[in-house]
């Protein structure tokens, strides 16, 4: 139903129905719930099911499905791919490297504060340093490229009215989705490259490093004892776990650990083989995101994740503002890829060029932009649904 659903459906429809009531989740079996309701959410874009825009789940749920078969612009099936070495070493100090080269300078340990504006356009940003001393960066061009609960700290009044468009960020939704990394002293057997724990109350889901990594994980990393590491996600903080009954937002560190370990070995070893020994743990690194108070017995977390609730699109904002000389990035714009990922993120990138190179009456090309590979052989279904949407009837497969 969703495949064949009009853009005029998943926008005027599906953007307002939560992915727990399109699937028909209620009264369904534990297995449905868990693995078509919950782990598609929860698992993948740590999204609660009840409140998850139907048509981000939908396009996400299709560009995994399409991509799986083979079904897409390069034709190479692939549910996911990842980098093949360690985000820096694959991409991060290459980038800033060839940044650097073209005359980018990266100033660190400071935070910016707002903006000064001047004739209805960003005449400077104001930053502090870790000493607390002020410092004005001014500048032809701005672009903003920080997450969403940072951007609104940012917004003047004077702004808002400059680009009203700007206030529905404060509406927007984050959660938790955040890392725990263990290390092997031997790579376990019989495992693929990506591991979905789908009945783990918290939603786990890990890459395997060395599946992936063109690597001698032992010559290279570590003190030569240490020959993969298991990347684990946690994607619902909330629910409480199985050795000490509480959710990963209440739990130390250690704690974090040890039932991440636990609901992997759980799943893994219900048959009774050994996967994961105890003995093959070397050490283990949370994120440093989350940070633990034991006075207050809970966790704290600096890098929330977007989410895509239902009606949440309305609120999400263009690269391009009502200031003319200011710029958004960042994955929770208005995208084709439509999610919370670096490719979401690459993307509005490109739209903040694009605009600014436009604005700049610049000759350069604009950066191109892929949108998400939707089957031609569909279009004729789509346009019959775009007529029944249009005359108010549901979808045909709406039963």
């Amino acid at each position: 139903m969703f495949l064949t659903s009009s853009d005029a459906r998943r926008f005027g429809q599906w953007e307002d129905v939560p992915w727990w009531e399109f699937v028909r989740a209620e009264g369904k079996s534990p297995d449905y719930r868990a693995i078509v309701a919950k782990f598609l959410t929860r698992g993948l874009v740590a999204v609660k099911e009840e409140v998850a825009s139907t048509r981000t789940v939908g396009n996400m749920g299709q560009a995994f499905l399409l991509s799986a078969v083979g079904l897409g612009r390069d034709g190479d099936a692939a549910i996911a791919r990842m980098l093949n070495a360690p985000t820096n070493e694959a991409w991060i100090d290459p980038w800033t490297a060839f940044l650097r080269a073209r005359g980018v300078r990266f100033v660190l340990g400071r935070t910016v504060e707002g903006f000064e504006l001047s004739g209805g356009r960003v005449s400077a940003a104001r930053s502090v340093d870790a000493k607390g001393g002020g410092h004005r960066i001014e500048a032809d061009w701005f672009v903003c490229a920080v997450p969403p609960d940072r951007a609104v700290r940012l917004w003047t009044p004077e702004l808002l009215r400059r680009a009203p468009a700007l206030e529905g960020v404060g509406r927007l939704r984050t959660d938790w989705m955040n890392g725990v990394q263990f290390y092997l002293r031997e790579s376990p057997r019989g495992l693929g490259e990506l591991l979905s724990f789908m009945d783990s109350p918290w939603q786990l889901t890990a890459v395997l490093q060395s599946a992936i990594w063109d690597r001698d994980f032992k010559a290279d990393y570590g003190d030569g004892s240490v020959a993969d590491c298991l990347s684990l996600d946690v994607s619902d903080w909330d629910t409480p776990g199985v050795l000490y009954g509480k959710p990963a937002k209440r739990c130390s560190p250690g704690e974090v650990v040890a039932e991440c370990w636990a609901q992997m070995k759980a799943h893994l070893e219900d048959t009774g083989a050994s996967v994961l020994p105890d003995a093959i743990l070397h050490s283990w690194f949370v994120d440093p995101a989350i940070v633990w108070n034991a006075a207050t017995g809970g966790n704290t977390n600096d890098e929330p994740l977007t989410v895509n609730t239902i009606g949440s699109w309305r609120d999400r904002p263009e690269a391009r503002t009502g200031v003319p000389n200011l710029f958004l990035a960042g994955d929770y714009l208005r995208t084709h890829t439509d999610l919370a990922t670096m490719e979401s993120a690459n993307e509005s990138a490109r739209a903040a060029v694009a605009a600014l190179l436009d604005a700049a009456s610049s000759p350069s090309a604009p950066p191109p932009v892929w949108p998400l590979y939707q089957p031609p052989q569909l279009d004729a279904l789509k346009r019959l649904d775009a007529a029944r949407f249009a005359r108010g009837l549901p979808h045909v497969l709406d039963l």
